[in-house]
């Protein structure tokens, strides 16, 4: 299975070929197009399919890609956003909204799973909440408090189920975990059974209105004609509100086998850290694998990316006996300017472009309810439908989102104009060293080299195809990120990550030499 990056993460052990598109596929009008192969493309498909609607799905690359083959699969009702700052933003009804749905995301999960026969290795843990200096109990005092009130199974403890400190505690019930591409790849397959098209490797690179009910889409596997069309490629394409809504951030995993069996925590653990510290434990063909995440960071603002691998090996070795890691990896996700994801009607366009995005780092949970709300909107035409109203991505708080608005638009700018500063020269490209990037200028162009560990110079063009900011090296996952707004890209130039809908321009290395 491939993944948007070089590392492995540990799901990366299965591959699934589904059939071919139709080849009258351009003589029909589907019903709805949904963009992304991860878990909100898939279940959207799978639900509006199954309730018969006439559906294909265009993923880029293949099932699992991006943050859903990057995921470590907590299942919690326990938002990042947590239920005091959602009242706060928003409203007490609103933080009772969320609580609902989030038990009503693993309750799909649990018995989608169970209805398709999907051994996913879904299970029900308990979770913990760890508070370390006083004035993190104070804030664990007031989650306590107001996630009891909106229904949510949490009460103080003394004990946890593993060898990390803290000072105080919570305790969660009812929570859960999965293998995401166990789930990903049955779901996709009754999607298929109930007569859906799969398409992998099929970019979608343009939209345009045939006439008032038709969508002319082109694609690398042909254009495609529908009525309405989704885009859960995680943050849509081209340019939008959202992107200064929405700011990408990267977050670091390791998978590690522990000498002792006894060591591996039989819950989902979060400490109360910024950014917060987290594990869990997941059995794969037999052994078990201690999941440890954090050290996240804005995606292009830090340098020497790989050396979060070791920052979490050094925090992790603080509390268990690490015996190996098996695998380390990294993901992206869209953190919302107000705390809430935005799931819905386009922004600047008319009733039939739908997006999802902004799931911050509830990726599982927000991607379910995600495509419920798509069912709600697309097959029943429910904008009454009481999440959606709330998520609604054109909704105005300007309140609530206000400060972290600013601040991100401020970064972007500060990228954009730092982006555009002279890049250092350099006179020889055997300057360049194996396993080595860098962004130059080189006879008087701007130039990204990356020299693999073959030896082979990769050239690309720098400027990012969204909105021209210069991209930064990302030597954890090989790629070339946009600081401005998470695009990626490999080193070849090819999209990995949008709302970049256009490769780097790549540059043939021989040209380079002979412009000297």
């Amino acid at each position: 299975m491939q993944r948007d990056g070089a590392r492995v993460s540990l799901w990366q052990h299965d591959q699934r070929d589904y059939a071919s598109a139709d080849k009258q596929m351009e003589d029909k009008i589907y019903d709805v197009l949904i963009v992304g192969g991860g878990i909100t493309g898939v279940s959207t498909a799978y639900l509006l399919q199954k309730n018969g609607m006439s559906c294909v799905l265009a993923e880029a690359a293949t099932l699992g890609f991006g943050t859903t083959g990057g995921t470590t699969a907590h299942l919690n009702t326990m938002m990042d956003t947590s239920y005091p700052q959602i009242e706060k933003k928003f409203s007490k009804h609103a933080a009772q909204t969320i609580a609902d749905s989030a038990k009503q995301a693993i309750h799909f999960i649990e018995t989608t799973a169970k209805t398709l026969g999907i051994d996913c290795d879904f299970e029900y843990k308990n979770a913990y909440l760890l508070a370390n200096n006083d004035d993190q109990s104070k804030e664990l005092d007031d989650i306590v408090s107001v996630s009891k009130e909106v229904g949510i199974e949490i009460d103080y403890t003394n004990k946890i189920p593993a060898p990390v400190s803290f000072d105080n505690a919570a305790i969660i019930r009812n929570q859960a975990q999965f293998n995401p591409i166990k789930y990903l790849f049955g779901v996709a397959n009754s999607f298929s059974n109930f007569g859906g098209v799969l398409l992998q490797n099929c970019f979608v690179s343009d939209v345009k209105e045939e006439t008032e009910d038709i969508l002319l889409i082109a694609t690398t596997r042909g254009k495609i004609r529908a009525r309405k069309i989704v885009y859960a490629t995680h943050i849509p394409p081209g340019v939008n509100l959202l992107h200064l809504r929405c700011a990408p951030y990267r977050s670091y995993v390791l998978a590690v086998e522990l000498e002792n069996e006894q060591s591996y925590p039989d819950a989902l653990i979060y400490d109360m850290e910024d950014p917060y510290n987290y594990y869990r434990t997941q059995e794969i063909e037999g052994k078990k694998y201690l999941i440890f995440g954090g050290k996240d960071h804005k995606t292009g603002h830090e340098e020497n990316l790989k050396d979060r691998f070791r920052q979490l090996e050094q925090h992790l070795n603080q509390f268990f006996s690490i015996k190996s890691i098996k695998h380390f990896w990294s993901s992206q996700y869209f953190e919302p300017a107000d705390g809430l994801p935005y799931i819905g009607n386009l922004p600047g366009h008319d009733g039939r472009y739908f997006v999802a995005t902004g799931f911050g780092g509830n990726g599982m949970i927000y991607g379910t309810l995600a495509a419920i709300i798509m069912f709600e909107l697309i097959a029943k035409n429910n904008y009454k439908y009481p999440l959606a109203e709330l998520l609604d991505p054109n909704r105005l708080k300007l309140v609530a989102g206000f400060s972290n608005f600013v601040k991100e638009g401020a970064d972007v700018a500060a990228k954009w104009l730092g982006g555009h500063l002279a890049s250092h020269s350099i006179d020889n490209l055997a300057s360049v060293t194996p396993g080595e990037a860098q962004v130059v200028k080189y006879n008087h162009e701007d130039v990204a080299l990356y020299r693999d560990g073959e030896g082979k110079l990769h050239a690309v063009n720098p400027t990012c195809t969204h909105l021209q900011c210069k991209v930064k090296w990302n030597d954890a996952e090989l790629s070339w990120d946009c600081p401005c707004h998470g695009a990626r890209y490999s080193t070849e130039g090819k999209v990995l990550t949008g709302p970049a809908n256009r490769n780097l321009d790549y540059i043939i290395v021989e040209e380079l030499i002979a412009k000297e």
